[in-house]
């Protein structure tokens, strides 16, 4: 049987295949680029076959480095896991999640930490919709778009339902908000950059605003929203992502209309992986609350 490659280079390839870099493998082992590149070199020879394409801007993985990336990825997790409980340590579930899933997400993880303070999550934040789990050590994700291949063992949480929102008192202020037409006399808040998503509900009403491009413009729902609690305009959010600030009063529909927008929110794992006791209950218990909506 041939001998396996000693696991120190085995970390290496770890560490540099997640960045694709030699300088920045170097400083995170806290070796100099040269070793990083002999040890890499070294491996490769004792594997007969290249793990990384060199190109003058950096590293990629070639194929064989590809399939061998995530396999040696469960290796050092496993260990990990395995030196953590040893020792007594509770190791946290390593959670990516967009921003505009915070209002709903937040909560929900207070609630998951207070009933079960033997799994902690750890969450990473981040304004991309995507996960890339080849690069990125997530046990688990939540991602927002079409329905992704079957590999990531997506569950579904729940659909983008777009509708307007705003703070209760502006119902009740002197300029009407009965219908859809009376937004013309209100600011628009719009979560994105864009105007996509006031243009899908506006075309879902039949109705064509001419101050559509004439409202303030936000990086995030969560920033559109905290305005839109203050009084000072009309957002459009996703009813599923806002139900609590409905729940609390602190936002409230003008209209009942929600208009589909055909994407989603999903849990996904990395294909390929064994995922842990704690991280298949924290996936059933998350997918649990978002049936409760």
């Amino acid at each position: 049987m041939k001998r396996l490659p000693p696991l120190p280079a085995l970390h290496t390839f770890l560490v540099t295949a997640q960045c694709c870099n030699f300088t920045r493998a170097a400083q995170q082992l806290h070796i100099t680029q040269g070793a990083v590149s002999r040890q890499i070199a070294g491996l490769e020879s004792h594997l007969g076959y290249p793990l990384f394409m060199r190109q003058a801007r950096g590293l990629s993985l070639t194929q064989q480095g590809r399939e061998l990336f995530p396999r040696i990825q469960q290796v050092f997790g496993l260990i990990e896991e395995a030196v953590q409980a040893a020792s007594g340590q509770r190791q946290a579930l390593q959670l990516k999640a967009p921003t505009c899933v915070m209002r709903w997400l937040w909560p929900r993880l207070m609630r998951w930490q207070a009933e079960r303070p033997d799994i902690p999550v750890e969450l990473t934040t981040t304004v991309q919709h995507g996960v890339d789990f080849r690069h990125e050590s997530f046990e688990a994700a939540i991602i927002y778009g079409p329905e992704p291949a079957a590999g990531q063992k997506p569950r579904h949480l729940f659909d983008e339902q777009l509708t307007p929102v705003c703070a209760p008192a502006l119902l009740a202020g002197p300029l009407p908000l009965s219908q859809p037409e009376d937004l013309a006399q209100h600011m628009l808040l719009h979560p994105t950059r864009d105007e996509e998503d006031w243009e899908t509900w506006l075309a879902g009403a039949g109705v064509n605003l001419p101050n559509l491009s004439q409202g303030q413009h936000f990086e995030t729902l969560d920033l559109a929203m905290s305005v839109a609690t203050q009084g000072t305009g009309v957002a459009i959010g996703d009813w599923s992502l806002i139900a609590e600030d409905l729940a609390q009063q602190r936002l409230a529909m003008p209209f009942e209309l929600k208009v589909r927008t055909g994407l989603a929110y999903y849990l996904v794992q990395p294909p390929r992986s064994t995922a842990s006791e704690g991280t298949l209950a924290f996936i059933d218990w998350l997918a649990r609350q978002a049936s409760l909506r």
